[in-house]
């Protein structure tokens, strides 16, 4: 469909609603709204546009991703994908925060580098660096 012609939010289910808004706004996003809703949803938003719903009736239980860290896999989103201008910068300021980097930086063959790491519900977060134009 090309009247598709952007996300609109990511949705992801957390379990406290705190801990998630401080973890997130260290990265930079800001608060915007929440609990609202049935559910309910609170709202974060990046200055460059992207916006997180947080889904607020995680199972508190569940000590485990269940899409990431089972040996079975389930169908489902697996991470989120941050475009980022200078992936070394981020690094950087990862490790000032003490938000651990669960995986990278990576190289890929086109050039691009990534890297990842998890909010306080064990969502995947990663960080990417296009390749630079040849």
């Amino acid at each position: 469909m090309k009247e598709i012609i952007g996300i609109n939010h990511i949705g992801i289910r957390v379990a406290n609603l705190e801990l998630s808004r401080e973890f997130y706004e260290l990265l930079g996003f800001v608060f915007l709204a929440g609990p609202i809703g049935p559910e309910p949803v609170a709202i974060m938003e990046h200055p460059s546009g992207v916006n997180i719903n947080f889904i607020l009736n995680a199972n508190t239980d569940q000590a485990e991703n269940i899409l990431m860290d089972v040996a079975e896999k389930y169908s489902g989103y697996t991470h989120m994908a941050l475009d980022v201008s200078d992936i070394s910068v981020i690094e950087v300021e990862l490790n000032r925060l003490n938000i651990k980097i669960t995986e990278g930086p990576i190289t890929l063959p086109d050039g691009g580098v990534m890297l990842f790491v998890r909010d306080p519900d064990r969502n995947v977060i990663e960080f990417h660096q296009r390749a630079l134009a040849r």
